[in-house]
This record gives structure tokens, C-alpha cells and sequence, in this order.
């Protein structure tokens, strides 16, 4: 039976759901059909420049874990003027406003509704919504700003449901206006060598990359005061890999996913949770308020997804957040000529199996290798932090290349197609591990479309204006 377009955004809904079981092979189906349809874009947006801005006036909505970080960096940053906080709860702005009172800004505050921050996307005098909210809202946030004529950025990630994904792609195309995921871990240091690195040859033919989220949180999934309503532990009633995007992001760019290469098909399995259900019982032995999480059943502690490109590469991502493991996201890239390896940490290169290059031959590397945002303005980074200055870099070349009218280094074809790993994977493990294409959200535009250079804005001002 033919599928149109609806029964796929269907279909799509249906994967972004949590504790379904028994989901019909017509939802493969569709989702495979999606791809064949091959659908024409509004407008293509990689490579897209929007229209330099002067300033960049920016409203920020979430401001309970990562929100009040990226707003004090934000603050420092040359061009950038931050016009409104929006928060459901008053005290959290509070919070935020004391950390920046010494700064020139004076933002409006959007607080008190459960909607205030639609009012604050329709405000005329914002450039960008910023959105660090639970990841069930980057989606409808990101839509909504991009309908009001703004450009979103939106925490990771972008979207929990194929459907979302679809969504952000086909606004984002409608509307002409940026949709960017922060993935901040492709502005890790050794994460922008390796890529610098594969630009130059220095790899040769990408075969193989690894990525991962493997971090113990245990504790703070189960936090009272850590994730708003206990949003981020509901999140763990979905089973798959529902965090690809830190360990992804970055071997996406090496392989030029979305430009020149694609993802084509994945498989996912995860083991037993032993953990979370076990810590729910036992804290709700204790407390009364852990009762209702008492009892369900968790996704896995470890998820492999393993995924295969049109050109013929492979890629291997996990997710675990419970067992007690240092923490890692691999960033693995192997090619015919070199190999690559971060975690553990310090990052190392080797150009044969006789072992690792020597310190001198590494830091000669990085001198050589190392792309002119981390020799502009890298050492700067470290110091105002946020993952070592990760965080910094990326909200730095967001509003170097908003001012100067340059494409983004991420666009939304990533911000989807990263992001639809974890519904992809849901769908897998809950169907003993079957095969699920990878829909092509630029609709074919991949093989054109050109790869991506962190590169610097030609003649670009933007500046860093205190440490």
C-alpha cells in the first residue's frame, strides 16, 4: 500500500512516543517510503547566508541548567545584545539577571505562563531565540520562532520524534531563517583537529567512526531539583540511544554527512536496565514522591546503534548514563592512511598498528592543524569555560557568522538527521534489532551539497569583549 506524505509524519509521531510496543512494520515501511518519495524542497538551507546583522538581539527561554551559562557567555561576546529572558519561574531569571547586572544588558522578562515564551518570540526586537528548555520543547519552540521570523538555536536534542524532525526542516526551509542545534562537542579542541585534519587529506578515505554519551547521572536523573518536574527521568521511559547527538555530531562532519555522504540505514540494541529500576524501588521504599516512577520500565543501560552511510562508511554510537564508567564520548575516526582516538583523554593519532605519535609529533600537529577559530580566539575560550571553552567556541562562531552573513557550520539537515537517531533506534530495539532507513531530510540535496570548514568570517569584527 502507498504511503503519502501525512501517514509518514504519522508514523514519525508515533516513534517519538514512549512505552509502545508491538509498532507495525508499516511504521519501517513508511519511513523507508519517506526516502523514495523524495519529496522537493522549499529551499535548500546548507550553505544558506541570511543577511548580516549589525547586532544580533538575542531571547533566551530555559534558564535552569544549561540556560544561565550560555546567557553570561553570550555576554561577552562582541555584537551580541540580550534583550529578553523568559523563564517559567520568576526566581530563575532573578538568578540570571544578578550574573550579567554587571554588564550593559537589560532584558525584558517573559515569566508566569506556561506561554510566555510565545509572547517573547513575537517580540519585533529579537534576531534569535536561544532554547535551553526539557528536549520536548526545542522542537515546538524552534518552529514557533522560526514562524515569527526569528532564528533558532536550540539546545540538544533538536527534536524527539521523526515527525519534529520534519518539522523543523520544512519551516526552516519555508521561512529562510537558521535553525541550529548546539552541538557544543563539535567545537571540542581535538574534535575541530580531526576535523581540520580529514580537510587536509591527513586521514585519507574515512571508513569508520565512534561516537558515544557515556556519562554516570545516575543520581541526578533521580535529583528533585536538578531537572525541572523530573523531566530528564521520564525521558528514560523511552528505550534507544536518546542522546546520539555529542558523540555523533562531531564524525558526522568528518564523513560530510548531509554533503556528500548519508546516512543510509541503522540497527540498534540495549542491554536490561539494571539500574534504574532497582535505584526507583529503593528510593521510593524511602519517599513517597518516588512512587509514581516505582515500578516501570526504563530504557536499557547500554545502547549500541550501529549505522550504515551511502558511501559506504560505518559508524558505532552508545548511550549510558547509569553504569559507573568514566566518562567518554570515544570520538573514534579511522581512515586509510591514520586513526584517531580521544577517550581516554589526552586525544592521540597513530599512523600505523606500531602505536601512538609522540608528544612532540602531537603538539607539532596542532600547530599545524588546528583550524583559525581555536588560534583566534582558543586560549580565550578555555578561560571563560563551558566544557573547557567548547561552549564559548560554539556560541562565538553562532554570532560571528549571524553578523557577517556567512552559512552556519550546522544547519537543520543536521539538527534532524542527528537527531532522529534516537526515534530510529527506539524503533529498532523495540523490533529485536531490525534494520530502519535513516530518512534523507534534504531530500537528495547530499550529493551536492558542499562539506562543511569551521573557518573564520573573511574580514569579520566579531570580537570577545571581557574575560
Amino acid at each position: 500500500m502507498k504511503k503519502n506524505r501525512r501517514d509518514f509524519l504519522k508514523a514519525g509521531s508515533i516513534l517519538g512516543l514512549a512505552g509502545l510496543s508491538g509498532w507495525s512494520s508499516e511504521i519501517k515501511a513508511a519511513t523507508n517510503q519517506q526516502v523514495a518519495l523524495n519529496h522537493p524542497a522549499d529551499f535548500n538551507m546548507c550553505g544558506y547566508a541570511a543577511a548580516p546583522l549589525e547586532k544580533v538581539r538575542i531571547g533566551f527561554v530555559g534558564l535552569g541548567n544549561r540556560g544561565p551559562g550560555a546567557v553570561v557567555r553570550m555576554s561577552k561576546i562582541e555584537g551580541v545584545e540580550i534583550k529578553a529572558l523568559c523563564d517559567l519561574r520568576p526566581e530563575r531569571i532573578a538568578h540570571v539577571k544578578d550574573r550579567i547586572k554587571d554588564t550593559p544588558h537589560n532584558p525584558t522578562v517573559y515569566t508566569g505562563t506556561e506561554d510566555a515564551w510565545k509572547e517573547m518570540c513575537e517580540s519585533e526586537d529579537l534576531d534569535l531565540i536561544y532554547i535551553a528548555t526539557p528536549w520536548y520543547l526545542h522542537a515546538p519552540m524552534a518552529v514557533y520562532a522560526m514562524e515569527q521570523g526569528k532564528h533558532a538555536a536550540t539546545e540538544v536534542p533538536a527534536a524527539i520524534s521523526l515527525e519534529e524532525c520534519w518539522q523543523l526542516v520544512e519551516t526552516s526551509e519555508k521561512t529562510r531563517k537558521h535553525c541550529m542545534m548546539l552541538e557544543n562537542t563539535c567545537y571540542d579542541f581535538f574534535e575541530l583537529l580531526t576535523l581540520n585534519l580529514t580537510r587536509q587529506g591527513f586521514f585519507g578515505e574515512i571508513i569508520h567512526g565512534e561516537g558515544a554519551y557515556i556519562h554516570d547521572i545516575l543520581d541526578g536523573n533521580f535529583s528533585k531539583t536538578k531537572y525541572y518536574d523530573m523531566w530528564r527521568l521520564k525521558q528514560n521511559l523511552r528505550n534507544g540511544n536518546l542522546y546520539p547527538t555529542h558523540g555523533l555530531g562531531p564524525v558526522a562532519q568528518v564523513m560530510n554527512i548531509n554533503r556528500g555522504d548519508q546516512m543510509d540505514y541503522l540497527t540498534a540494541v540495549s542491554s536490561n536496565d539494571f539500574m534504574m529500576g532497582e535505584k526507583a524501588k529503593a528510593l521510593a521504599a524511602k519517599d513517597e514522591f518516588y512512587q509514581e516512577f516505582a515500578g516501570k520500565s526504563y530504557r536499557g543501560n547500554m545502547n549500541t546503534t550501529t549505522i550504515k552511510t551511502h558511501q559506504g562508511r560505518t559508524i558505532m554510537l552508545q548511550h549510558d548514563v547509569t553504569s559507573p564508567r568514566p566518562y567518554s564520548r570515544l570520538h573514534t575516526i579511522s581512515g586509510i592512511k591514520a586513526y584517531a582516538q580521544k577517550y581516554p583523554e589526552p586525544g592521540k593519532i597513530a599512523v600505523g598498528h606500531e602505536g601512538w605519535l609522540a608528544e612532540e609529533e602531537m603538539k607539532e600537529l596542532e600547530e599545524k592543524y588546528y583550524p583559525p577559530i581555536v588560534k583566534k580566539i582558543g586560549e580565550l575560550a578555555r578561560q571563560i569555560g563551558g566544557h573547557g571553552g567548547m561552549d564559548f567556541l560554539m556560541d562565538w562562531r553562532l554570532i560571528d557568522c549571524l553578523r557577517n552573513g556567512i552559512p552556519l557550520d550546522m544547519d537543520v539537515y543536521d539538527a534532524a538527521a542527528w537527531s532522529a537517531i534516537g526515534p530510529l533506534s527506539e524503533w529498532s530495539v523495540a523490533n529485536r534489532s531490525e534494520t530502519i532507513d535513516v530518512p534523507d531530510f534534504t531530500r537528495g540535496a547530499w550529493r551536492n551539497n558542499q562539506p562543511v570548514d569551521v573557518e573564520l568570517s573573511k574580514g569579520g569584527n566579531t570580537n570577545i569583549l571581557t574575560v
